[in-house]
């Protein structure tokens, strides 16, 4: 199987330097820039698996590159950040970014999350492949979710929730965000409510299945790791 191509926008050093080593040892090849200024042009000369997207670059922040890329490429987009507020921003944003990591952060984490991004989505060049080891089902007309099979007896607000997220697996979304895709004409519902209704839907989960495929990400919101 192809090498997964990843390319670096990162402006310091000696972590980029870390990081694309922990790549390489991890089997995939490796591009590095320093800065923004041809970080689109660079992403689309070659056929990129994945993008690690620092915000704050010389030339051209990441801010306008991640824009710039979703305007041209599905590729998937890994962006970092010196601050935690600032992915909260970002996610108000609506970047469309895959995933967003924390400086500072383990390089082991970030090839874990790179692996995990790859694994849900096919390889440049490589044709989709049905999964047929899902453990989780969701049927949007009958409003029922399984979990290997057995049925988590969701209420409608859980079933809501649990379907936002799963549409979209790795993706980081905030309370707001799922307060709007969840429940978009529900005035009642609060955005703390949503802590209350993951912990249930992670406790009917446990029970069937011994499982929990929500990564809560601290400080802004929750992800489907399915």
């Amino acid at each position: 199987m192809t090498a997964p191509r990843i390319l670096i926008v990162e402006d310091e050093p000696a972590l980029a330097g870390v990081v694309r080593d922990y790549l390489l040892a991890a089997g995939m090849v490796v591009d590095l820039l320093s800065t923004g200024t041809h970080a689109v042009q660079t992403a689309l000369a070659k056929p990129h698996d994945l993008v690690i997207l620092d915000l704050m670059l010389p030339g051209v922040d990441g801010l306008t590159i991640c824009r710039e890329l979703r305007q041209k490429s599905d590729v998937p987009i890994i962006m970092t950040t010196a601050k935690v507020e600032e992915i909260d921003r970002l996610l108000g944003l609506e970047m469309g970014a895959d995933d967003y990591v924390c400086k500072p952060y383990s390089p082991r984490e970030l090839v874990a999350r790179v692996r995990a991004v790859l694994r849900r989505r096919p390889l440049v060049g490589h044709a989709p492949e049905d999964d047929p080891e899902a453990r989780l089902l969701i049927d949007a007309e009958g409003w029922r979710a399984t979990v290997d099979g057995a049925d988590l007896d969701l209420t409608r607000r859980e079933f809501s929730l649990l379907s936002a997220l799963a549409a979209r697996p790795g993706r980081v979304f905030s309370r707001d965000q799922l307060l709007s895709l969840a429940f978009p004409d529900n005035t009642e519902v609060f955005d703390r409510t949503i802590d209350s209704h993951i912990r249930n839907i992670r406790r009917k989960i446990h029970v069937k299945a011994d499982w929990d495929p929500i990564r809560s990400v601290y400080g802004v919101g929750y992800a489907y790791e399915g």
